[in-house]
């Protein structure tokens, strides 16, 4: 459903008993113990394989003795990082319903409804002038509100807003009343205003963005291969040429320094759901750690155990730590200078064009699988030829210039329109 109309302004913040002087009124939310009853009992099931889990990503992070301990214990804390999510948010669901309530205040003008624990809520306040029809409802059984019993209704531009449960007549009247001595006016009945239901709530950013793009309509041209973001990713994808043809690179190194750079694209796009998400980051950002940190650990274990270990012939204990840090540490500048790309574009496009607008934490969980997948198995490939052919350093240019050329592809296509 589309909302539509005025609306009322949203916050979250803290609950306190006395921060009110006006009237203070709350209803806890009833309780079904059958859910109540299979909410804990998924808890447990989810917490056990965790507590396992944790069990073992402690051991193996207690002795880190070659690449494959530290892939293992890396891998483990992830997938437990991913996995946690689901008992964290069952358990947050059972605290809620066990203690969560809806709470009341009436001030000079307004009125505030949150939902939330007894100290911490989420906060809407309603302009009393514009707030029409406040009634009671029984709802009918098995529908969307059924759950709160009988309840308070009002009318608020073109919508309906609820709270309460099990709410009587002699409640209403006094909130009716306390409303009318607080703010000096009664709600009153009838239609809404033409004014109060015309907007509706979804195209509001929009409008503010064709706004932003009039005064502003270099922000609302498509990223093409003469951007700086799109010029200055060709620039710094050029280094790795600079590094085979000057410095004496391997196909190994090439290979670690773009799965750094996928190591590079995950952090960025974790500021990419923090700014979409808000709140439902906390959330979001520790699943997403969790899979797309196995994802890299088990690749780099790839990389290493095919390309690294089998062109410079590492021990069979799968790499000593200290020659993976000493490989990644030979690997920084041009690392630097792939952040420094990243953090352009992120700056650049997805906040100085107001993307995160058009983006939802849905799409920007899986965004960069889209782009490194694909860009990884052309590396590999090319890597895979390069070891057949023997000739490392004209295949490996071919394996750059195919990686700019799908790297600044998907840089064109993800920043294509605001």
């Amino acid at each position: 459903m589309i909302r539509k109309g005025l609306r009322p302004r949203f916050r979250i913040g803290m609950n306190l008993p006395g921060d009110s002087p006006g009237y203070p009124d709350f209803w806890r939310f009833r309780r079904n113990w059958k859910i109540i009853a299979v909410l804990l009992v998924m808890d447990v099931i989810f917490l056990f394989p965790a507590v396992m889990v944790f069990s073992q990503a402690s051991a193996g992070w207690s002795r880190l003795d070659s690449l494959f301990d530290l892939v293992g214990a890396v891998f483990l804390s992830a997938w437990l990082l991913g996995w946690s999510m689901a008992p964290l948010i069952i358990s947050l669901i059972l605290v809620i319903i066990l203690l969560g309530r809806e709470t009341l205040k009436i001030r000079e003008g307004s009125i505030e409804l949150s939902v939330g624990l007894p100290f911490v809520g989420f906060f809407a306040v309603y302009d009393v002038a514009k707030m029409r029809n406040l009634r009671l409802e029984d709802p009918p059984k098995k529908s969307g509100s059924s759950w709160r019993g009988k309840h308070i209704v009002f009318d608020y531009g073109a919508n309906p807003f609820r709270f309460g449960s099990d709410v009587d007549d002699g409640q209403l009247a006094a909130i009716s009343d306390g409303i009318h001595r607080i703010t000096g006016s009664a709600i009153r009945k009838g239609d809404a205003l033409p004014a109060d239901i015309e907007p509706a709530w979804e195209i509001e950013s929009d409008n503010l963005a064709v706004a932003e793009t009039e005064e502003n309509p270099a922000s609302s041209a498509p990223v093409t291969l003469s951007s700086a973001s799109t010029l200055l990713l060709i620039v710094v994808n050029l280094v790795p040429v600079a590094g085979t043809l000057f410095l004496g690179w391997h196909l190994s190194d090439v290979l670690v320094l773009y799965w750094a750079e996928s190591a590079v694209i995950g952090f960025f796009n974790i500021c990419k759901i923090i700014v979409i998400g808000k709140v439902l980051a906390f959330f979001a950002v520790p699943f997403f750690v969790g899979h797309f940190g196995g994802f890299m650990a088990i690749h780099f274990l790839f990389i290493y155990s095919i390309f690294v270990k089998g062109l410079q012939g590492v021990n069979d204990t799968g790499g000593e730590l200290a020659d993976v840090s000493q490989l990644l540490i030979g690997l920084w500048p041009a690392l630097a200078a792939l952040f420094v790309s990243h953090a352009f574009s992120f700056f650049s496009n997805f906040m100085g064009r107001k993307e995160f607008r058009r983006r939802t934490v849905g799409d920007q969980m899986s965004e960069p699988y889209k782009r490194i997948v694909f860009m990884q198995f052309v590396l590999i490939l090319g890597g895979g030829l390069a070891m057949v052919l023997g000739r490392v350093e004209a295949v490996l240019i071919i394996v750059i210039a195919l990686k700019i050329y799908f790297d600044v592809r998907a840089h064109i296509k993800e920043h294509a329109s605001v």
